[in-house]
């Protein structure tokens, strides 16, 4: 039995025993716990120290923005009364009579102004130039920051794997065609297309909720070239395994075959690309609303709440702190959070480690 004990103690996760007859003839299949690969993929990333500080602060941020927005006393766009300030003040105004003379009227000018909030219990981190709550705004700036990284993820990962594994499985001119694409797109630069499309868009009056659409587009087509390099590499060599010709000559159709055999085989990488794709993504609108050309004037992003650096000669960055900080914390969160969850899903889909 101390032999016994032994054998199964030393036995890797990744090994799996029905029964144990072979153990010296004795049934030990009662003591002895049978994992799924789903089963040991969870185990493997949730052993991970690393890999549960980024799920959790994913699950933070993902709580913060979408459901914050529904406990706040203030709107996205929601001027404090209390912050508008009007004053009077009296102009003179000369004009000439009909006799000829110079006579002056006054006139009273009405100026209204809305002056900036401390962090306070009412504001927590204060409020903007247009008196907006800018803990408000921080949430609603994480809707939609990771809603366009999660949207563009996506589509380029369906579009990735639809061409990828064309070009993988059928080889010839397809994937000369595909791959060359490929490789057109993987020298276009990001950032000098978007400042383009956003100079169209301006140039187009096209000012609104829009921008953010054409946006998530053109990072789609550009971005779906790397997932399709990917799932082509690996097709090519899963073709060429015993199922795959298992399949063939079972005569499953070529989409059965790629879609059911082929593709499943390819997920553990792609869930990797994807999650660590999405912290570029969030990254690239940032930088993007930094420069002001992502979403329109007025909406709430992390990058366009950094932006306020670049006004008022550097006042703002030296003495308005609560108005960049907190979105810069969020976007350094979000991204670190990725790469850690990204990491730990690598660690736990490679069949490799032992830890």
């Amino acid at each position: 039995m101390e032999e016994d004990k032994k054998i199964l103690e030393e036995a890797t996760p990744s090994e799996t025993v029905e029964t144990a007859e072979d153990l010296h003839g004795e049934n030990l299949g009662d003591r002895v716990k049978v994992l799924s690969p789903g089963m040991m993929v969870a185990k493997r990333f949730f052993r991970s120290k690393l890999s549960m500080v980024g799920l959790v602060t994913l699950i933070l941020l993902f709580v913060f923005s979408f459901l914050g927005p529904i406990f706040s006393p203030w709107g996205e766009k929601e001027t404090d009364p209390d912050l508008v300030v009007e004053s009077a003040t009296p102009r003179a105004i000369e004009y000439i009579g009909e006799d000829g003379e110079t006579y002056v009227a006054y006139d009273i000018s009405i100026t209204t102004d809305i002056a900036k909030a401390s962090p306070s219990w009412e504001h927590w981190l204060g409020t903007d130039d247009n008196g907006w709550d800018i803990f408000t705004r921080l949430m609603y700036g994480g809707r939609i920051s990771l809603t366009i990284g999660f949207v563009v993820v996506i589509l380029e990962t369906i579009l990735g794997v639809i061409l990828g594994g064309l070009a993988g499985y059928f080889g010839g001119w397809v994937d000369q065609v595909v791959m060359r694409i490929v490789d057109i797109l993987s020298c276009i630069p990001t950032l000098p297309i978007m400042l383009i499309l956003s100079a169209a868009l301006t140039s187009m009056g096209i000012l609104d909720i829009r921008r953010l659409y054409y946006m998530m587009v053109v990072l789609t087509l550009i971005g779906w070239a790397g997932t399709a390099r990917l799932v082509r590499g690996q097709i090519l060599s899963l073709r060429e395994q015993e199922f795959m010709l298992a399949a063939k000559c079972s005569g499953l159709s070529t989409g059965r075959k790629i879609f059911k055999h082929l593709i499943p085989n390819v997920l553990p990488q792609l869930i990797v690309s994807m999650t660590l794709g999405l912290g570029s993504i969030i990254l690239t609108e940032a930088t993007l609303g930094y420069l002001g050309l992502g979403a329109p004037l007025g909406t709430a992003t992390w990058g366009a709440m950094i932006n306020y650096v670049t006004q008022g000669d550097g006042i703002y960055l030296a003495e308005y702190l609560n108005f960049w900080v907190p979105p810069g914390i969020c976007i350094t969160l979000a991204i670190l959070a990725f790469n850690f969850v990204g990491d730990g899903l690598r660690d736990a889909f490679d069949p490799k480690m032992k830890r």
